[in-house]
């Protein structure tokens, strides 16, 4: 079988089209092409294509995973999930159903990511303990618990939010500022900072000092 040839696609400058006898057979990134050393006339049997095509399947998944990773930065747990979704059947706009990903392709990307720094869990917590709520507030409490459903380590929660110079009688000035108008009540507004995750003996303190 032998690599007939290799174009720059049209939709995307940085990928290829590889035909082989012919006829299309696959697609790659430059950086794959040159790697590969693939070259028009390279001679390939049957399961040496088949691995080409997997490096195609690699090499798009891991272009998605990086999108992904660079919208925001991303707890090793919400690259897994996003990963996992890959693996999943989808239905096409013709309504036909569309195998996933492999298991194997999904780990391979993952490890890669975590390889080139891109899922780092205590970055990650960082960037999300000094961004998450700035100007509105967020308890520490609070804090801790959105950490812990994204997969972060008690550990890595803890020794971040006694770093920060956050606190929670700064947070709780913030949202009272924003809130008291909204909470003429002051009872309705105890339970709402209450579900916030701050402690009532902060609020009662909080309160007194605006009021």
């Amino acid at each position: 079988m032998k690599i007939t040839s290799i174009g720059i696609q049209a939709r995307d400058k940085n990928r290829v089209n590889v035909s082989v006898d012919g006829k299309y057979r696959f697609s790659l990134d430059v950086f794959q092409l040159g790697s590969l050393g693939i070259k028009v006339g390279a001679e390939y049997d049957e399961a040496e294509i088949v691995a080409l095509e997997q490096e195609s399947l690699f090499g798009k998944l891991y272009a998605r995973a990086l999108e992904y990773c660079f919208m925001r930065p991303h707890s090793s747990k919400e690259v897994r999930d996003y990963l996992y979704r890959k693996t999943r059947l989808t239905r096409t706009k013709t309504g036909e159903l569309k195998e996933g990903v492999s298991v194997k392709l999904t780990t391979r990307v993952f490890d890669r990511l975590v390889e080139k720094g891109y899922i780092n869990d205590q970055s990650f917590a960082r960037f999300w303990i000094e961004n998450r709520s700035l100007k509105k507030g967020a308890s520490k409490r609070k804090l801790s618990a959105e950490l812990s459903a994204k997969g972060i380590d008690r550990s890595i929660t803890e020794q971040l939010l006694g770093e920060t110079e956050r606190t929670d009688a700064d947070e709780l000035q913030k949202v009272i500022l924003k809130k008291r108008n909204r909470y003429p009540d002051e009872q309705k507004l105890i339970a709402y900072l209450a579900r916030l995750g701050f402690s009532y003996d902060d609020i009662k303190s909080a309160l007194r000092e605006d009021s």
